[in-house]
């Protein structure tokens, strides 16, 4: 096991590692208990009990977050004609057709999220080794790939983020920001558990959700409760 810093280890002190908090209680913890330079990202990792290996069991999908991520989020927008200019009106960092996956099999990644309409995935899907690894390919399923360039680039910039599960069942999503309020870190957390309970497989049996985490970037992790009225 890797040595942890001081302040982690003060950090880890100050909470009892078995007990599941109310997510109020817990995200207040994290809170206080953030001592770092930088406003760190506060973040949410979820266990399910689901077997990702099949495709029934596959929870993926994505949700605007009431308050954003508080992170500045970079769009590329793969697109021809009129919907170049949608993009760019949406606020779209970068778009173009044919000459902006050049650009990218060149080399340029300076950008967050991917959003594709229909009739360029054709040229888009040759980026899949280079886009796939690092979770930017366009996935109609998560909403960035559509004709509506507008509503999709709109609600990326609002703070929309992506969940998917991890080989090992595990989701991580990031919720916002130290520097939140209570209230905001709340709301968008409650807004993750709702999606996902949502999304829940019908082949799931037995126990869905199995473990909820709260951190900070640097800190330790707080076991907390679902925090809404829902079966899980």
């Amino acid at each position: 096991m890797p040595k942890r810093g001081k302040k982690y280890e003060e950090a880890r002190n100050l909470f009892d590692r078995e007990t599941k908090y109310e997510p109020e209680e817990a995200l207040r913890m994290i809170r206080e208990m953030s001592k770092r330079s930088f406003d760190e990202t506060v973040e949410l990792a979820v266990r399910l009990g689901v077997n990702p290996k099949h495709a029934d069991q596959q929870v993926r999908g994505s949700v605007v977050l009431p308050h954003g991520t508080g992170k500045t989020i970079r769009v590329a927008v793969f697109a021809k004609g009129e919907k170049i200019k949608e993009a760019e009106d949406a606020g779209a960092d970068q778009a173009g057709a044919d000459e902006l996956v050049a650009k990218v099999q060149e080399g340029w990644m300076d950008f967050d999220v991917a959003v594709a309409t229909p009739d360029m995935m054709g040229s888009v899907g040759k980026l899949g080794k280079v886009l796939g690894p690092r979770g930017l390919m366009p996935n109609p399923k998560s909403g960035t790939v559509t004709f509506d360039i507008e509503k999709a680039v709109n609600e990326i910039k609002a703070g929309k983020v992506e969940y998917r599960t991890e080989k090992a069942g595990n989701v991580h999503v990031p919720i916002g920001k130290v520097s939140f309020s209570q209230d905001q870190l709340v709301e968008n957390f409650n807004a993750i558990m709702e999606a996902l309970i949502k999304a829940r497989p019908t082949a799931v049996k037995g126990q869905y959700i199995r473990s909820i985490t709260v951190s900070t970037t640097m800190g330790p992790g707080i076991k907390t409760t679902a925090g809404i009225e829902a079966k899980v």
